[in-house]
């Protein structure tokens, strides 16, 4: 997670595009387990505003935080890092 002008930007995988202007992207963060000291991957799942429809599945994209734009929406797509295969 990186910040840029005081809004947390988070890289991630495209996992839906069924809805329109809108996509859900899977992030992963690596947590130290506190008693066996390894790192675990955890994942948590945004849904982001898209507007032109440009992601597909598979997707890597920067999401940057935004306003609420609908009841569970407070993410907007800034750009695709990499398309899919």
């Amino acid at each position: 997670m990186e910040q840029r002008s005081n809004k947390l930007t988070v890289k991630g995988v495209v996992v839906s595009s069924k809805m329109d202007k809108t996509v859900v992207v899977r992030a992963e963060r690596l947590v130290k387990h506190s008693v066996f000291h390894k790192f675990i991957k955890r994942y948590v799942k945004y849904k982001a505003h898209d507007e032109q429809n440009a992601c597909q599945v598979g997707d890597k994209v920067l999401i940057v935080e935004s306003r609420p734009l609908s009841r569970e929406k407070r993410w907007r797509m800034l750009e695709i890092l990499e398309k899919a295969k």
